[in-house]
């Protein structure tokens, strides 16, 4: 008993999109990601030099870019007191960075920031669409703390042990 398929394929072409043999493969729809747009804000050592930070920077526009990723800011707001210590560290120096990507994006510069020890610190926000990146002053000098700010937190944390 032999039967002929090709009047199957012929009939139900059209209705479920199966080909006839000797086509080629299904029509594929190619769908194109939506890029969204991010903040991170992460703090590293306050102690680094600035050899070490312009290598950590370059690695977090490398991982960007690697992933079709675009960086638009990256700013150094200095070194700041934190409101507890992290890591056993009292201060730390804080980098602004917003950027556009994909959720992988997201994911491997978290996992590289959470793998590098000279990060102490790290959070990303998605921005909605339509909202603006936050105006932000720029100045000529990262913020720095006075030598008696230094001083009196030096003081007091070695009276606390």
């Amino acid at each position: 008993m032999e039967i002929d398929f090709s009047d199957i394929f012929t009939t139900l072409a059209g209705k479920s999109r199966l080909l006839a043999p000797g086509r080629s493969g299904a029509q594929k729809t190619v769908r194109r990601k939506h890029m969204r747009s991010y903040e991170t804000i992460y703090i590293v050592q306050p102690d680094l030099n600035d050899d070490d930070i312009k290598v950590l920077s370059e690695k977090v526009q490398d991982t960007i870019a690697s992933l079709q990723g675009t960086c638009y800011r990256l700013e150094d707001w200095g070194t700041r007191k934190l409101a507890y210590p992290v890591k056993k560290f009292p201060r730390g120096r804080y980098f602004y960075l917003t950027f556009e990507g994909e959720a992988p994006l997201v994911a491997e510069l978290e996992r590289r920031f959470r793998l590098d020890d000279k990060v102490i610190r790290y959070q990303t926000v998605k921005l909605e669409k339509g909202m603006p990146a936050p105006a932000t002053v720029v100045e000529e000098s990262p913020v720095e703390e006075s030598a008696a700010e230094v001083a009196a937190e030096t003081t007091s944390t070695e009276s606390a042990e």
